[in-house]
């Protein structure tokens, strides 16, 4: 039986769905960080639990032809990323791979047609917006990212993967918080906290250049914040800066209030043809280039040709839903969150489409009423967050039985599973594409086309 502190040789036989390598002593699996398919490693065992354990690698003794060194210096410290020690082609294969297996263990379907995942020619400086934790160690102001499966806050002057002006701002505020010796917020201290400074999220329009900063603080009495505007109108497409009013206790990044110190609540940015209006709360995709890709993805499996209704459920701030405007004779957008509707609705407006509505009220709900006043889909999209649909949604389509449902996934657990409800309730999988929209993570988007089977 494996033990705490065993050192052992293994040889690396999958990865599991975050990307840690999984290798096998007999029959009991061991997960580690870093280790891929195909590999001899020696590890430490970490942690033994009955049926499966998890270990630290020591040393790579035959190496993955995927296997490359990390570019980033805090890769092995920071949470932020997980597959920097991977190349381009072995981070597609796998998200192909846990795509596929999610589909087909979680699903029981039996579809085996994957798409390649589409990646990016240059997966770096790709996320639009960054939330970045403020702190201090031993009195020394840190802003960085999280350590993997903490709240230590790794200190970074530059990450790979957001816009540089994310890094320029960061610089800006370290500068600033080191020179006025300002308090920060940790909630993980285990007392009461008092400080100041939480979170700085960095919005940017990679389009239209512009640059929003919004200062996450527990009192709206912040001092010395002229400096810090001045040094941040230096920055090229600056356009505001926000205070967020967030005094809870608790890990949730933004408070419900907003001050607007210079500019505007909102900047704007573009995907394809549409303009969008873009506020702290705002859900916009974080990776401008490849959300392009996944939405023309989604209208070409919607298959529209001008005369078809679409009903877009989880619609958000309309992003979706005006993409397929423009091949679609209606779409109706349904979203839950009253501000996520009224940004819809001003976006339609900046952008002049007029045959789309956007309606407030949970998707099975307001589908159904569609239904009930003679409206009817010929095509449903769906973009649910990460736990995927409500059950419930899903039988309202299974109701509504709509020609296709065009499925976007941002986690393939719960898309196996809704897949899995949806071939119960009467559609069958007919094309499958992973997006990478996050590179160097093992996140995956995922756009699914779903036919009625006609009886």
């Amino acid at each position: 039986m494996m033990k705490k502190n065993d050192e052992l040789v293994l040889e690396f036989v999958d990865q599991g769905h975050q990307g840690e390598g999984i290798g096998k002593s007999g029959h009991y699996p061991l997960f580690v960080d870093y280790a891929l398919p195909g590999e001899k490693a020696l590890v430490k065992v970490l942690k033994a639990n009955k049926n499966y354990g998890f270990g630290k690698l020591l040393e790579v003794l035959e190496k993955s032809p995927h296997r490359v060194d990390p570019p980033c210096p805090y890769y092995e410290q920071c949470g932020g990323c997980h597959l920097m020690h991977v190349d381009g082609e072995g981070q597609r294969s796998f998200k192909k791979k846990r795509v596929s297996d999610a589909l087909t263990r979680i699903g029981k379907s039996t579809f085996d047609q994957v798409e390649d995942t589409v990646g990016m020619e240059v997966p770096y400086a790709y996320r639009n917006k960054v939330q970045i934790p403020l702190g201090r160690v031993q009195g020394k102001f840190v802003a960085g990212f999280y350590a993997k499966r903490s709240h230590r806050i790794i200190d970074i002057e530059k990450c790979m993967v957001q816009h540089p002006q994310g890094d320029a701002v960061l610089g800006i505020l370290r500068l600033w918080a080191e020179k006025f010796q300002l308090s920060t917020y940790q909630e993980d201290q285990g007392v009461n906290p008092k400080g100041l400074l939480r979170h700085v999220m960095v919005r940017k329009g990679f389009h239209t250049g512009d640059l929003m900063v919004v200062l996450v603080v527990t009192n709206k009495d912040v001092p010395h914040l002229e400096e810090l505007l001045q040094e941040l109108k230096g920055l090229e497409g600056f356009q505001s800066l926000l205070l967020n009013i967030n005094k809870e206790e608790t890990n949730v990044v933004l408070g419900k209030e907003n001050m607007i110190i210079y500019g505007k609540e909102a900047i704007h940015d573009t995907i394809g043809p549409f303009t969008f209006k873009i506020s702290p709360y705002s859900f916009f995709q974080v990776n401008p280039k490849q959300t392009e890709v996944m939405y023309e993805k989604a209208m070409a499996y919607a298959g529209l040709t001008g005369e078809e209704t679409v009903f877009d459920c989880y619609s958000g701030a309309g992003t979706i839903s005006l993409f397929l405007s423009q091949k679609a004779k209606k779409v109706y957008g349904i979203e839950v969150v009253k501000e996520a509707v009224a940004d819809a609705k001003e976006n339609a407006k900046i952008n002049e489409v007029e045959n789309v509505e956007f309606l407030l009220g949970k998707s099975e709900e307001v589908i159904l009423e569609l239904m009930n006043q003679g409206i009817y889909a010929d095509v449903v999209v769906v973009d649910p967050p990460r736990k995927g649909c409500d059950p419930i949604l899903l039988e309202a389509i299974g109701e509504i039985k709509p020609k296709r449902l065009v499925y976007v996934s941002c986690d393939p657990g719960s898309l196996g599973r809704d897949v899995g409800i949806m071939e119960s309730l009467g559609y069958q999988v007919e094309k499958v594409t992973p997006v990478d929209n996050f590179p160097q993570s093992f996140h995956v988007e995922t756009v699914v086309l779903m036919s009625r089977v006609e009886k």
